[in-house]
């Protein structure tokens, strides 16, 4: 069996290397499952429907926060050979904008794991791997992610659009071939 050159798992100027494209739209995906089943859940009420999305909502969210330390680390590592964000007034934006969306793709899910912690409930991870027992309650750790964690995984979603947006904008007015970076395929 062949292997791959290590040039197509790692970024260059030109494109986003597999490992960066797997973790831009693994966790593309996943927030979709948790922004889907909240969605749900302000539409629909408690349902069954609801309680298959929501009742994986606090092991998805930990397992992002995972993900998205290990997209930084990668994204730090790789960052001298990744495709540039443009230049002028644009290019400062969408620095901006990526910079906004991994500030909340970060801060969103730990507001939640210390607002889990605080709860004094225990926290089994996919009912598989016990991380913490139950303890007393903390209003102190819960309060911030009660006042913020919704309303800035909200902003975090009106961010994915923005950037969605942006993506289209680049493909199909533009047609720079900026959006074929993350899909892999350079003109």
């Amino acid at each position: 069996m062949q292997t791959a050159p290590t040039s197509v798992w790692l970024d260059s100027p030109d494109r986003y290397g597999r490992i960066s494209r797997w973790l831009h739209w693994g966790m593309a995906l996943l927030f979709a499952w948790q922004f889907v089943g909240m969605g749900l859940r302000l539409a629909l009420g408690r349902t069954p429907l609801v309680s298959f999305f929501v009742g994986s909502h606090s092991s998805v969210g930990l397992l992002l926060m995972v993900l998205v330390l290990l997209r930084g680390a990668w994204g730090l590592a790789n960052a001298r050979r990744r495709p540039p964000h443009g230049t002028g007034w644009l290019g400062r934006a969408a620095a901006a904008g990526h910079g906004a969306l991994y500030l909340l793709m970060a801060v969103v899910p730990l507001l939640a794991l210390v607002r889990a912690y605080g709860s004094g409930r225990a926290f089994t991870w996919f009912n598989t791997l016990p991380l913490w027992g139950a303890s007393a309650r903390n209003e102190a750790l819960m309060a911030p992610a009660n006042a913020a964690h919704g309303l800035l995984a909200w902003t975090l979603l009106a961010l994915v659009a923005g950037h969605v947006g942006m993506v289209l904008l680049h493909r199909w007015w533009w047609r720079d071939g900026v959006a074929q970076r993350m899909v892999g395929r350079t003109r």
